[in-house]
């Protein structure tokens, strides 16, 4: 198991409710350890490389409506 980490900056964070709902939308994504968001949209993402990729991960929040801020 190779731990990866990332951080990185998601629009659609205004709220705490908005952190729990993209809590909500990477729970029980497979390979993720971590995930920790704060209100200015930065997201501290941890996972094994060995069962997800960060693409994967940036795609699913992207789905859930916190696409990356270019």
């Amino acid at each position: 198991m190779a731990t990866q980490s990332d951080r990185v900056q998601v629009s659609g964070i205004r709220c705490e409710r908005c952190v729990h709902r993209l809590a909500g939308v990477l729970t029980d994504h497979e390979g993720l350890e971590s995930a920790n968001a704060n209100l200015m949209g930065v997201v501290t993402l941890e996972w094994d490389d060995e069962q997800t990729t960060r693409e994967e991960l940036l795609e699913k929040m992207r789905k859930g409506g916190f696409p990356l801020v270019a």
